[in-house]
């Protein structure tokens, strides 16, 4: 139908004064020629287009392909190098994850150790070495030179990276910042040479540079003479049969408490406590995380992908690299839980011949199969490509590091999202001492020099892990200092009272629970409030469970909690892999394993209250039992002695509770909770013999430190 435009009747409206007259031509006048290239086409309005500043020629010229090492070199906030602060952490994150990864492929119990070390104003070296099996040659270039290179993205396994492109965009930002190559060195067995190169790389192509040996690195020879050259060159390395260490020199800065390297390691000691972490700061403090694990964790096994995960466009690709076997043979041999008999019933539905060649399927035919497969039921994918921690190794982890007195952890049984195998497992803590309670005054000294904070408020919150606003704001209440005092401006009077004030003030009520977030044993430290592992932690109503919560908050309280997934591929909201994305499936299974260890907890609580209401009625009776006893024998002339003895054995019967005490699994027993085993998820300890939660041992000045 065609489109009726309503003709309207214009008035003519008179020229402003001092307005141009334009000529315009009668319809009989023939209207002159103009180029369109140069003269502004009029508009119906009358105005006209600006002139145009360039021609598609001259576009088309300026066009161009870019590699994906310069992509990430101009947008290097993606991947987590945004800010020095985070780029350290970034940097010392991507280094041990492949250190570990490394090592337990090859089957070695890990040990890693990490030095940081400042060569500048805000400018660091950062070293990292492992036990690993060590890199052959040709491929240290490429794995520490080109972006986006490695094994891992291709395979369906668990495993810390996935996209191959951590570690060399850690040594291209080293490069951006300080113009320092990226120094590496490998050794794969004790009677062979170590490599050592000194790599950039070149962004335009993204490929390696090698600096050093006329662009082929070095060999160091084994014994005697490679530690002479390792000395003389100035290589930094810790003496071991084999292994891996690379070193990045960036631009950085260095932080304690929150978003730091030292809680980076803390964490992934909780995790990982099959490994040695040994880690000397900037300042010359040495922290070791001994393993209390013997055993590596079940390597995970590779698998092909679901068909419920593949995609269409995925699906019609994977047809067309084919080689042109039939489609039953395409189904069973490239996806996991397709036999014969599930391939006939998916060609079936879609009505294509299992005998048909797979270079003959049109997208038509790809398009039926696609929806033929999500029809047809297919049992799960397998669950041995990963590799959960287990609430024996949970427990001991959070036991190991995180102070408390009730300790429960809870796995899921394995679940699907697109067609990828995941597991959630939670962790949680209650009680054990605050941790502004484990500072000695001369460290509060060191940390109130040092941090950046602006107020002494944030110094508290950002510090130390847990501490609301709340417990903050009554620390300084209590330490008469002002709200917006400056932490490094404090007066020695001022740190004597700050410091009593964390000592005595109880925040158990206004403390907040800390959530630590893991994805395949990796710890997550950004992005928390993005993340869904803390968006469902929020949702679950953890009043019902005898904590204080406010409506979509956190709840209250001394408490930590440990989310991890494991999974063949996580899926992270950015590539700087720090926040999970809200999958129903994975919040579904997330809020069942928080509620499991909420239950435990909340058990917990119930009979430690019910306990002290009953001591305390208890303790009611018995200061008065001795005046009823008195006035009674008066009154009816029974002796006082054996009248009081009755009256307080009635007393205890009536509050045996207070006498109750619980087994490792919260359950009632007449021995002492705390010399029990490990039980199988649930752990009651006494407090007040963990050790602090901070300590600190400054390497001693004679002792040789890498």
């Amino acid at each position: 139908m065609a489109t009726v435009k309503k003709k309207t009747t214009r008035t003519a409206k008179k020229p402003a004064a001092g307005a141009k007259k334009k000529k315009v031509p009668r319809e009989s006048e023939p209207a002159e020629e103009v180029d369109a290239e140069e003269t502004p086409a009029a508009e119906s309005n009358g105005a006209a287009t600006p002139r145009r500043r360039t021609t598609v020629q001259a576009m088309a010229a300026s066009q161009r392909d870019i590699s994906v090492s310069e992509f990430f070199a101009k947008n290097r906030h993606l991947l987590g190098f945004d800010n020095p602060r985070k780029a350290l952490l970034t940097t010392v994150k991507e280094a041990v994850d492949n250190s570990l990864d490394a090592c337990e492929e090859a089957g070695i119990l890990p040990e890693v150790w990490v030095h940081i070390e400042q060569t500048a104003t805000d400018r660091y070296k950062v070293g990292i070495q492992d036990n690993g099996p060590g890199i052959l040659k040709k491929q240290i270039p490429l794995i520490f030179g080109k972006l986006l290179y490695g094994s891992k993205f291709h395979r369906l396994r668990q495993s810390r990276g996935q996209q191959g492109i951590g570690i060399s965009a850690a040594g291209m930002y080293g490069v951006q910042t300080t113009g320092k190559p990226v120094k590496i060195i490998s050794k794969v067995g004790a009677s062979k040479p170590a490599h050592y190169y000194e790599i950039q790389i070149d962004t335009k192509k993204n490929e390696p540079r090698i600096l050093n040996g006329k662009g082929e690195g070095v060999d160091i020879q084994p014994g005697e003479k490679g530690k002479a050259d390792i000395q003389k060159h100035g290589i930094e390395w810790v003496e071991q049969p084999h292994g891996t260490r690379v070193t990045i020199e960036l631009e950085a800065k260095f932080v304690r408490g929150r978003g730091s390297v030292g809680e980076y390691l803390e964490q992934t000691a909780i995790a990982n406590p099959h490994v040695i972490l040994h880690y000397l700061d900037p300042d010359n403090y040495e922290y070791l995380y001994d393993r209390s694990a013997q055993v590596l964790p079940p390597e995970p096994k590779e698998i092909k992908p679901h068909p419920y995960g593949v995609e269409l466009g995925r699906l019609a690709a994977m047809l067309e690299e084919g080689t042109g076997v039939s489609l039953s043979e395409f189904l069973t041999t490239r996806f996991s839980r397709v036999n014969s008999a599930v391939a006939k019933r998916i060609c079936q539905t879609a009505e294509v011949s299992t005998r048909a060649n797979t270079r003959k399927i049109g997208r038509k035919e790809a398009e039926q199969l696609y929806h033929a497969i999500q029809k047809t039921k297919i049992a799960p994918p397998a669950t041995d490509c990963i590799c959960p921690i287990g609430e024996d190794l949970i427990l001991k982890g959070l036991h190991k590091v995180v102070p408390g007195e009730f300790y429960a952890a809870a796995t899921r049984p394995p679940a699907v999202y697109r067609g990828n195998p995941f597991q959630i497992e939670v962790g949680l803590t209650y009680g054990g001492t605050a941790p502004t309670q484990n500072v000695t005054k001369e460290l509060l000294m060191e940390l109130l020099g040092e941090t950046d904070a602006r107020t002494v408020r944030q110094f508290l919150v950002h510090t130390f892990n847990g501490l609301g606003g709340e417990s903050a704001d009554r620390i300084i209440k209590t330490a008469n200092l002002g709200t917006r005092q400056t932490p490094g401006k404090l007066k020695p009077k001022e740190i004597e009272h700050l410091y009593d004030a964390m000592k005595n003030v109880n925040i158990s009520e206004g403390q907040s629970m800390e959530v630590l977030r893991y994805a395949n044993r990796v710890p997550l430290q950004f992005q928390q409030s993005s993340c869904a592992i803390t968006q469902t932690v929020s949702q679950t109503n953890w009043r019902s469970y005898g904590l204080s919560q406010s409506r979509g908050g956190l709840p209250k309280g001394p408490v930590n909690l440990m989310v991890h997934i494991a999974s063949v591929w996580v899926p992270f909201t950015s590539e700087s892999k720090e926040a999970i994305a809200n999958y129903p499936e994975i919040q579904k299974e997330i809020r069942l394993g928080l509620q499991a260890v909420g239950r435990k907890l909340g058990m917990f609580l119930n009979r430690r209250l019910r306990t002290k209401q009953q001591a305390d009625r208890r303790e009611i009776f018995q200061r008065y039992l001795k005046e009823v006893s008195t006035a009674v024998s008066e009154i009816s002339g029974v002796e006082k002695t054996e009248l009081y003895t009755q009256l307080l054995n009635v007393a205890k019967r009536r509050t045996a509770d207070a006498d109750m005490k619980l087994d490792e699994r919260g359950r009632k027993i007449q021995e002492d909770p705390t010399q029990l085993d490990l039980g199988e998820n649930v752990l009651i300890v006494d407090p007040t013999n963990h050790e602090a939660a901070i300590n600190r041992v400054e390497v001693a000045d004679d002792m040789e430190t890498e």
